[in-house]
């Protein structure tokens, strides 16, 4: 099988049945399937799995595993070649993953490819990343990334200084999206499930690129995506108090500490 197309489910039942409808439009040239997991939402969401999309390999976690336990849960029930790892509130296209599995194709070193995603208007979020320091997190969560300090930093980290029109291989890209070679999986593990939310990618990335599997970003290929970015906070005084801050900083945490010895030259 070439592709499997893994969504991971939590509370977003309108959003998935919205992506699976889309998806299923698809012609795709060779055998490929659709893998969902649901993250013990309690809200239907297998009952509507079956009912309209009986399809699709459906599989319920027994609870909340976060977002890489969740769709480490779904690719080990798949069989593609490629994994594109998306979701729900994603929208993608047929000729975006052809782009992306073309590119891997020609380039057997690549593990993983992340697309261009834009915000409905057709702008581009920022979604390629070069390695974190100890202070972006701050800069990112709080009024720290409005010094000057800040925005210099955040000009590196978020590749503003680079010509983003072109396929460039970064360091890190978002997992709200991106294709996964299944042979890079097996070598280098699959998600870090110490990671609830946050982080994980970065750490997946990082695994990679020590295994000496490139990461790409691919601007050929674009995907749509509803404009929220739960990592970069609002940086109001209220952000800081907030259920989702706690939970970046102990992976910002568990990320330091797993890779405290290759993250002294990151600033």
């Amino acid at each position: 099988m070439k592709l499997s197309i893994v969504v991971l489910n939590y509370k977003t039942k309108n959003l998935l049945k919205y992506f699976l409808k889309g998806v299923f439009e698809f012609k795709f040239p060779w055998q490929w399937e659709i893998v969902v997991v649901d993250n013990n939402s309690g809200d239907g969401t297998g009952k509507m799995i079956r009912q309209e999309f009986p399809v699709v390999k459906f599989v319920q976690s027994p609870k909340n595993l976060g977002m890489g336990g969740g769709n480490n849960f779904g690719i080990v029930n798949s069989s593609g070649e490629y994994m594109l790892i998306a979701n729900p509130d994603i929208t993608v296209s047929q000729t975006a993953i052809e782009k992306m599995i073309d590119f891997m194709e020609h380039r057997e070193d690549v593990g993983i490819v992340g697309p261009r995603i834009k915000n409905p208007d057709g702008t581009r979020q920022e979604t390629c990343y070069r390695w974190p320091g100890w202070f972006t997190f701050l800069y990112r969560r709080t009024f720290l990334g409005q010094t000057d300090s800040g925005k210099k930093h955040l000009h590196h980290f978020l590749y503003r200084d680079i010509d983003l029109g072109g396929p460039l291989s970064v360091d890190w890209v978002l997992g709200g999206c991106f294709l996964v070679r299944r042979f890079a999986f097996n070598a280098v593990g699959l998600f870090d499930p110490r990671f609830f939310l946050f982080l994980e990618d970065t750490d997946l990335c990082r695994r990679m690129w020590q295994k000496n599997f490139s990461v790409w970003y691919y601007p050929p290929a674009e995907v749509i995506h509803l404009p929220h970015r739960l990592s970069a906070g609002s940086r109001s005084p209220k952000d800081l108090f907030s259920k989702l801050t706690w939970i970046h900083l102990a992976s910002w945490l568990k990320y330091f500490w797993k890779w405290r010895q290759g993250t002294n030259n990151e600033l």
